[in-house]
């Protein structure tokens, strides 16, 4: 509905709507009294606020860093003073390798990839879709073929859990190791997405997109430090919350908690900085943070209601019928590509990597060892699939942040990203099957 009628916030609503029917019987009452309990739910789960907070002050510090001058003078430095970025391919490549770079949390990935890329690929004329497309193809891609982050830990607790059951031997980190070496949909994916910028590939609706020139506001200056620093700040800072809130371990540290604390952080650092320097007044830089935050409003709005539908799914165990699906592998040869277009499917469905593979790899094993097929192949199918939807799904907050983050309309970026996506999906088949019958 979404993607025909391009009415985003109608769409999530009503399948929230019909969800909650279905589960309620369609009870009047029930259903008010759920959809009431569902909100005060989102509402009030920590994670989340600080998800919204740290929206709405990530547009504060965009506009902040814009007002001072700084996106001004950083896209002169680089196209002027260093002469580094001369074109639309040397502007996305920069957005490619600060993708593959900032490998550590996918949010972070497509902010400072998005904030960067932003004003250099308007000024090179790049459309917006086709930053969001570099953006989102460079994160959860990355991030889980470079598993020192969340992702790590969880799968590595997955397939313990099932070696603890006796399905498996070995080294949890071995199996983990082999299984990305086949990652295929990651893999290609950042494969084609350096294609496209080598080669200014425009397919589907890519091919319609249109560049966005936005009137720069009056600035006090054009330094690109105003840009750069705060981007450092920000870095820095999360890597020292996830470190604090992980006890000395950035690998278990609270993700959402770290972006969170880090841009009140950048926020108010930066803003006092700027009032001490003489850059912005009080005055000036109390209204562009007001300005940011109005500006991430209609986008909360949206990250909200993409919980809330994946709540709903959850609910309905939309994930655990269609992964029933998977004992339809009769053969060892299509079982791990069977487990990555089910898993594929949920992580579309449901805008979530994580609970795909916490729905999959329980299921995936247990098979693979039944029908005797290669343990790893599986476990990189059920890793791709869950990549597949975090990455290009409407309801993935990952994609509504890259929308965010490179100002984007959030239904223009699914829809030009996914062509890619599928034709990297198709190929992702066919090397599962391959690798099923090499192996």
């Amino acid at each position: 509905m979404a993607l025909l009628t391009k009415r985003v916030i109608i769409s999530l609503l009503s399948g929230i709507l019909i969800g909650t029917l279905i589960i309620n019987n369609f009870s009047p009452f029930l259903v008010l009294q759920a959809l009431s309990d569902l909100f005060v739910q989102l509402l009030s789960t920590p994670w989340m606020l600080k998800t919204f907070g740290f929206m709405f002050l990530m547009g504060a510090l965009m506009h902040l860093m814009q007002r001072s001058g700084g996106v001004d003078g950083f896209v002169h430095m680089l196209t002027h003073r260093l002469s580094l970025v001369k074109s639309d391919r040397a502007a996305l490549i920069l957005v490619y390798i600060i993708g593959v770079v900032l490998f550590i949390e996918t949010s972070i990935s497509v902010l400072v990839a998005g904030a960067v890329g932003r004003p250099v690929c308007d000024a090179q004329e790049v459309s917006r879709a086709k930053l969001a497309y570099v953006c989102d193809s460079t994160s959860a891609p990355v991030g889980s073929l470079i598993m020192f982050n969340g992702y790590g830990a969880l799968m590595l607790g997955l397939i313990t859990a099932q070696m603890d059951l006796g399905l498996i031997k070995g080294e949890s980190i071995a199996w983990l190791l082999e299984a990305l070496s086949m990652n295929f949909y990651s893999i290609l994916a950042l494969v084609v997405t350096f294609i496209v910028i080598w080669f200014r590939i425009d397919i589907g609706p890519m091919r319609h997109t249109k560049v966005i020139h936005e009137i720069a506001q009056v600035t006090k200056g054009s330094n690109p430090w105003y840009m750069i620093a705060p981007v450092i700040l920000m870095l820095s800072g999360v890597f020292f919350f996830l470190y604090l809130t992980g006890d000395g371990d950035i690998l278990k540290g609270s993700g959402s908690s770290a972006i969170f604390y880090t841009m009140v952080m950048s926020v108010t650092l930066v803003g006092l900085f700027f009032i001490l320097k003489g850059v912005l007044s009080v005055k000036e830089v109390t209204t562009e943070i007001s300005k940011g935050i109005k500006s991430m409003l209609g986008i909360n709005v949206v990250l909200l209601l993409s919980f809330g539908i994946g709540q709903v799914t959850t609910d309905m165990h939309t994930g655990t019928f269609l992964a029933s699906y998977a004992n339809m592998a009769l053969s060892p040869l299509f079982l791990s590509a069977l487990i990555f277009i089910l898993a594929a499917i949920i992580s579309f469905s449901t805008g979530t990597s994580w609970g795909t593979f916490s729905i999959m790899i329980p299921i995936a094993i247990p098979l693979a060892v039944a029908l005797d097929a290669d343990i790893a192949l599986v476990i990189a199918a059920v890793i791709s699939g869950g990549i597949f939807g975090d990455h290009c799904s409407p309801i993935s907050d990952t994609t509504i942040v890259t929308s965010m983050a490179t100002g984007c309309d959030h239904i223009e970026h699914v829809k030009t990203q996914l062509p890619y996506a599928l034709i990297v999906a198709l190929f992702s088949v066919l090397l599962f099957i391959l690798f099923a019958w090499i192996r």
